[in-house]
């Protein structure tokens, strides 16, 4: 396993540094949905820490954790869009923002599936599909930290 995450994130390295490259995306499930996550807006991929729960906080503000030394808030993405609660399971994974977004925060995803190539896929609505039918939404990291409702974890 740290293995393959050793070479992912060689690959999200040489994606970020290769301007003129295809255009890669990190592919991740959240709840039920597959979402396609910019790799300049991704930060570090790591197992899922240990939480500290913060109180009077939203129900999807999962709470605080050390990673790598920084503490990180942990969001459940799924609960904030109004979905059901993400189980962490042994597939889970949090995804930190990238630091240029100014926001110690990551998110928790039931499962990364690597990088995927979003000009291969068409465009069905706001929607990507893959030659696998499979369906993915873009989702700009950059705009949910700009996002009103998602910088109040307070209650």
């Amino acid at each position: 396993m740290r293995e393959y995450q050793v070479q992912l994130l060689e690959r999200m390295q040489a994606a970020r540094t290769n301007s003129g490259a295809r255009v890669n995306q990190l592919g991740v499930l959240i709840g039920a949905e597959r979402f396609l996550l910019d790799l300049t807006q991704a930060g570090e991929i790591v197992p899922v820490p240990p939480v500290t729960v913060v109180p009077l906080t939203q129900p999807w503000y999962l709470g605080l954790a050390n990673i790598r030394g920084n503490l990180v808030g942990l969001i459940d993405f799924a609960r904030f869009q109004g979905g059901s609660e993400t189980q962490a399971g042994p597939d889970s994974r949090i995804v930190t923002l990238a630091t240029h977004l100014g926001f110690n925060c990551g998110l928790l995803v039931a499962r990364v599936y690597g990088l995927r190539h979003a000009g291969d896929m068409e465009v069905v609505g706001d929607r990507l599909r893959d030659t696998d039918a499979n369906e993915w939404i873009p989702l700009d990291l950059a705009a949910l930290v700009t996002d009103a409702r998602f910088l109040h974890v307070g209650f």
